[in-house]
């Protein structure tokens, strides 16, 4: 019996710590995404050979996953390596939607279904609401199609809509990295926190 009791206070005293990641971290993730939309980027989902770890297309082009990676990028945290060597480690839970036998340290951490494995596994998957309780730094993913799948992915800005009900997101939806008003344009297929550890 003492041994539950101390179970269930220990528990108690790490589930806040365990159920909200750094409020810090997502601050500074979404300043990071913020920063990214001063730059001049035109969308090219181009198949690009990219060095490993730490690669990138050129800075002038990019996608909106590539929003996320050099979001994290610029705090230190290489999605890259990170989604390559989970990707090696459990191929099978990941999405073969490419005809994939392996691994692509070119491209696999710049497919939003394999950023929705990642984040789902190694963050928190949060629920998807149509509220507006989405905090800074947490990642959205949605569906442009209503009939379909066309996958999209976003980080949630420090920056609120005009009328103050919703934060503004950062993403690449086809012309370039931009701070816009669409949290709940399209259908929300994920909602993710991940403070990189």
């Amino acid at each position: 019996m003492r041994h539950l009791i101390l179970l269930v206070v220990t528990l108690a005293l790490f589930a806040p710590v365990v159920a909200h990641a750094d409020p810090a971290f997502g601050e500074k993730l979404a300043k990071a995404a913020v920063d990214l939309t001063r730059q001049n980027v035109v969308y090219d989902g181009s198949y690009y050979r990219i060095p490993y770890p730490n690669g990138d297309v050129p800075p002038h082009v990019g996608v909106c996953a590539d929003v996320i990676i050099r979001a994290y990028r610029k705090l230190g945290v290489d999605l890259q390596q990170r989604v390559h060597e989970d990707m090696q480690a459990h191929f099978g839970l990941y999405p073969h939607l490419w005809g994939m036998k392996g691994t692509d340290t070119n491209i696999d951490h710049r497919r939003v279904p394999n950023l929705r494995v990642f984040f789902a596994r190694h963050g928190r998957s949060l629920p998807v609401s149509t509220n507006a309780d989405y905090r800074q730094g947490d990642i959205v993913s949605w569906n442009l199609k209503k009939q379909g799948s066309l996958p999209h992915i976003g980080i949630v800005s420090n920056v609120m809509s005009a009328d103050g009900k919703r934060p503004l997101m950062v993403h690449n939806i086809g012309e370039g990295q931009k701070l816009e008003d669409m949290l709940f344009d399209y259908t929300i297929t994920g909602h993710y926190r991940y403070a990189g550890e």
